[in-house]
């Protein structure tokens, strides 16, 4: 039995909203993961199959190991046609966001949507904020994805019968890639009962893992390799590691969208580093800090104090508007003050 987590009166407005409007639009954030485009593909093929005019924006490109996904080549790319995607938002009777917590994460769009008077819902799984984003938000930090929201929101509303297969396979995706292939944040047993109704609805997961892990090019591997053995520093007294990437390195290895998608995660695999860090030069001043721990450091914490970030307890992200050099510094020296040194555990 899947529990009703959702509050019934969320549930009600969000549907009556979108029962009467024709005119959706379904947006995710920058840099789009498993979860935030098979969330935004999931909404966008169970409300086709309900008739109403849908359109899926993306602030920028697919990466490549999801651009097989259901739906997929029917999205808008803002960098992309911004023109298109703007006469869109201008039509829009509803703008659904998913899996996201700010608007500063729909990138370039923010400021055209801000103008606009439109209703808006927020479907998303990060941490709360005090200023809400929607006239509507469905919001549960404590659920592992978006992806599940939105499956169990479409239970909710009565459509589980009209779920299909190629929405099934989008859920599914955004739960697999937003756990790291059920690793971590996975303990809950209603995860495995959804995950036991998308089989139902024939979903091979077998293919989905191989499709998204095992779809690499040769470059991303090569860069892959770089970073682990040229670019990761591990730091033993605070069982750390940091693996930095410039522009010019990624540039070297041709580097598209999301070729270091997992990266962060690698090092979690040393068995004395419990805490993992990623920075990324996006561009010229912009650099994407990602955040991974295990146990009981809270990275969510960490990515907040120190970047105005956030996301998860063990997975969390910011974007530093600086120097690598600049951010680093601010990484090593904050060490202390959340992992302490093996001295100080042999005090307690």
């Amino acid at each position: 039995m899947i529990s009703k987590i959702i509050d019934e009166d969320l549930i009600q407005k969000t549907n009556s909203l979108l029962q009467k409007c024709d005119n959706i639009v379904l947006i995710t954030h920058e840099y789009p993961d498993g979860d935030g485009l098979g969330s935004a593909l999931a909404m966008y093929d169970y409300l086709s199959l309900e008739g109403k005019q849908v359109s899926v924006l993306l602030p920028n490109e697919i990466p490549s190991f999801l651009q097989w996904m259901p739906g997929a080549d029917s999205v808008i790319v803002y960098e992309q046609d911004p023109e298109t995607a703007r006469s869109l938002l201008g039509q829009a009777e509803v703008i659904i966001f998913l899996d996201l917590n700010s608007m500063e994460r729909v990138g370039a769009m923010a400021s055209f949507i801000s103008q606009l008077t439109v209703h808006t819902v927020l479907i998303d799984h990060h941490n709360l904020r005090e200023k809400p984003i929607a006239h509507v938000e469905i919001q549960l930090p404590q659920i592992a994805s978006t992806c599940e929201l939105v499956f169990r929101y479409i239970c909710r509303v009565g459509a589980f019968e009209k779920l299909s297969k190629d929405c099934a396979v989008c859920i599914y995706t955004g739960m697999m890639t937003d756990t790291g292939a059920f690793t971590y944040n996975s303990q809950s047993n209603e995860m495995y009962l959804i995950i036991n109704q998308l089989i139902v609805k024939g979903i091979d997961k077998d293919e989905i893992y191989k499709k998204v892990y095992g779809n690499y090019t040769e470059n991303r591997m090569r860069l892959m390799g770089y970073a682990l053995y040229e670019k990761m520093e591990v730091l033993p007294v605070y069982q750390t590691a940091i693996i930095t990437l410039s522009r010019e390195e990624l540039d070297r290895f041709g580097h598209q969208a999301g070729d270091t998608e997992g990266l962060v995660n690698q090092p979690l695999n040393i068995s004395d580093v419990r805490f993992s860090v990623f920075l990324r030069e996006e561009e010229q001043n912009e650099i994407k800090i990602s955040l991974r721990s295990e146990g009981d450091l809270s990275v969510s914490k960490i990515a907040a104090d120190l970047f105005q970030g956030g996301g998860h307890f063990n997975a969390s992200g910011a974007t530093y508007r600086g120097s690598m050099q600049e951010a680093l510094r601010i990484i090593k020296e904050a060490l202390p003050n959340y992992l302490g040194t093996p001295e100080d555990e042999e005090d307690n």
